[in-house]
């Protein structure tokens, strides 16, 4: 609901490229490391490039600090 209420799943998916990576790719790709979750709540925050492809993730100014790292926890926890 949360994802749904940023604007997260106008560009993302669960198990679908749109025009960012599915969800359940990140999980795997940051499986295992122990600072993924504080890593992604940056990226959420901030925006970022160059990790899936050319298609930047603008800055999501909209989510706060603790709303990014909960939705940065549900992403990882995907299976």
């Amino acid at each position: 609901a949360l994802a749904k209420s940023k604007n997260c799943m106008a560009c993302h998916a669960v198990d679908k490229k749109l025009v960012g990576p599915a969800y359940k790719d990140v999980a795997k790709k940051y499986a295992g490391d122990a600072k993924a979750a504080d890593k992604l709540a940056e990226k959420i925050v901030k925006g970022g490039s160059g990790v899936w492809g050319a298609i930047p993730m603008p800055a999501n100014t909209q989510v706060n600090a603790a709303e990014a790292k909960k939705l940065a926890t549900w992403v990882l926890g995907l299976k």
